[in-house]
């Protein structure tokens, strides 16, 4: 065999032969309720990108209908038109690879992101390495906050408390349904229940106008809550507010929705309009412009966190090494797994309570899906 055949078939064996789709469907433990919405059943796409020798990646795409606008049968539908630029391509190659899918497929930042880890997750493993460590590998553990959804105080209190007793020392409390100041004794009795040594996070999820958030906020300050941050507490596409908030109080404000591709990143740093931005890369479209927007970010002094949707251990593990890998990103909300109630990933990122320990597989480190909890689309 010649150079050129051998590096021919060689060639052939690490290219993209095959992409298929799963439907996973997994009740929750109890149901997940925000400002923006109610998830009883976390739903996924999940995307198997398989190379000539077998090696498979995975990726994943939930319908987050009130955020990224779409849908199960959307994203399948999207996923199985993209799939056609990216056979025969090479994961190593991974520029060239996203860069079809840039170019080929606009919008439907979740189905992008779930095509977009598959090919990571194949590159890494490729290149035998964990997909942390191909990506820089700062780190290779995490340790998450846990979400308390909005609901009465008392119960939100209980939760809370119920949540510190089992470990966790940061918890992200959701706010901004109903008026301003129930928001304020839902926080106020939290803040009795777990005591000093717990961080909240607060996440209103658009629910604040300015001057709502700026009350209260401040009313919490005044009464010493101890806030650590509060996230997105106007609509994502009001961004004088957002920079109003953020001018106006002491705590720490963090943009999400506000914050999908570079381009409103750029927008958000030009404008100072937040002291922090959680990437997702639901949101983002996937791990190439999560590193894009953490970069830029860096560059302007504003630290990062890594958050994520309703998702299975698929895109929290991606999320997870994208995170690890990444000096500024300096927190993480990463308990979407923990409330399930099956598990249906085999590998990929381990949890012993708040930490998490990142696979030294290579890739992603995920090893199958389980059939039970899917369906072959």
């Amino acid at each position: 065999m010649t150079g050129d055949s051998a590096a021919a078939e060689g060639d052939r064996h690490t290219r993209i032969r095959d992409i298929s789709l799963r439907h996973i469907s997994v009740p929750l433990i109890k149901p997940f309720k925000t400002a923006l919405r109610t998830v009883e059943t976390a739903e996924t796409i999940a995307v198997v990108i398989t190379d000539g020798e077998g090696r498979r990646g995975y990726g994943e795409a939930p319908p987050t209908l009130a955020i990224t606008g779409e849908q199960l049968e959307g994203i399948a539908a999207f996923i199985r038109r993209a799939s056609a630029l990216l056979l025969g391509q090479e994961p190593l190659r991974l520029e060239a690879a996203l860069a079809l899918l840039q170019r080929g497929a606009v919008g439907n930042s979740s189905a992008r992101a779930a095509l977009d880890m598959a090919l990571h997750d194949l590159a890494a493993q490729q290149a035998g390495l964990p997909l942390y460590r191909f990506l820089g590998g700062y780190r290779d553990t995490c340790r998450t906050d846990f979400t308390v959804s909005v609901d009465a105080p008392a119960r939100m209190a209980q939760d809370a408390a119920d949540i510190a007793a089992s470990g966790f020392r940061t918890l992200k409390i959701k706010v901004g349904l109903g008026d301003v100041s129930l928001d304020i004794e839902r926080v106020a009795g939290i803040r009795a229940a777990v005591g000093p040594g717990v961080k909240l996070r607060l996440d209103a999820n658009q629910g604040w106008s300015a001057k709502e958030a700026i009350r209260a906020i401040t009313a919490m300050e005044d009464a010493g809550l101890d806030l650590e941050l509060v996230e997105q507490p106007v609509p994502a596409r009001d961004l004088k507010g957002l920079a109003q908030v953020t001018r106006s109080v002491g705590t720490l404000i963090m943009a999400d929705e506000s914050v999908f591709g570079p381009q409103d990143a750029m927008a958000l740093l030009a404008e100072r309009a937040a002291d922090l931005l959680n990437i997702k890369l639901m949101k983002a479209g996937g791990i190439r412009h999560a590193v894009t927007i953490c970069r830029m970010a860096e560059a302007c002094g504003i630290e990062c966190m890594v958050g994520s949707m309703i998702e299975t251990r698929i895109g929290i593990t991606a999320a997870a090494h994208f995170a690890a890998s990444q000096p500024n990103v300096t927190r993480f909300d990463f308990d979407a797994p923990l409330l399930l109630s099956a598990d249906p990933v085999a590998g990929g990122v381990r949890y012993e309570g708040a930490d998490m320990f990142l696979s030294p597989l290579p890739g992603l480190g995920i090893t199958d899906l389980k059939a039970e909890y899917m369906t072959e689309l």
